[in-house]
């Protein structure tokens, strides 16, 4: 059984054995969460995803999939990196959230990752309204079929923190 925990903080701070990074497809760096793990990580992570991205990926990580690179300098093991949505009030995109999910935790599986520390994904500048995306997160992680131990859901601000206790109540 999985245990759900919820952290107010900076998910680069986290000591766990994968920390999930809240990707853009490039896998190359950039805003929010993304640049936040590249910088903390120092640049092995980004070597890491260059290498993947000559091999694999050359016109990026699809949306709704999920990839490990070393973590650098950070204090976990493994970054998964997994590229969420963008939020959309014309199509609905939340099978490609929950995916973002179920693909992480299916990599954690695959690396023998037992904690695993998660962002609110798609909820920043990709504009997913916090609390649908905070039920989606919880929904897809409790229904998931994984070998992780825990899922902390690190959550940058109250607003945040307070969509995600709500789901977990």
């Amino acid at each position: 059984m999985t245990t759900l925990t919820l952290v107010q903080g900076d998910i680069t701070r986290q000591s766990v054995d994968a920390i999930v990074n809240a990707a853009n497809s490039s896998l190359l760096g950039g805003g929010g969460v993304d640049g936040a793990i590249h910088r903390r990580g120092g640049p092995a992570i980004l070597e890491a995803c260059r290498a993947l991205r000559a091999r694999h990926y050359g016109k990026g990580l699809p949306t709704g999939q999920a990839v490990a690179t070393t973590a650098g300098e950070l204090d976990a093991r493994w970054v998964i990196h997994t590229v969420g949505p963008v939020h959309s009030t014309t199509e609905d995109r939340s099978a490609l959230l929950a995916s973002c999910y179920r693909e992480s935790l299916r990599i954690a599986d695959e690396l023998g990752a037992r904690t695993v520390a998660f962002p609110a994904i798609s909820t920043g500048v990709y504009g997913w309204p916090m609390d649908d995306g905070a039920r989606i997160a919880v929904e897809t992680v409790r229904t998931a079929d994984t070998a992780v131990t825990e899922v902390r859901f690190v959550l940058f601000d109250d607003t945040a923190y307070a969509a995600f206790a709500q789901q977990t109540d």
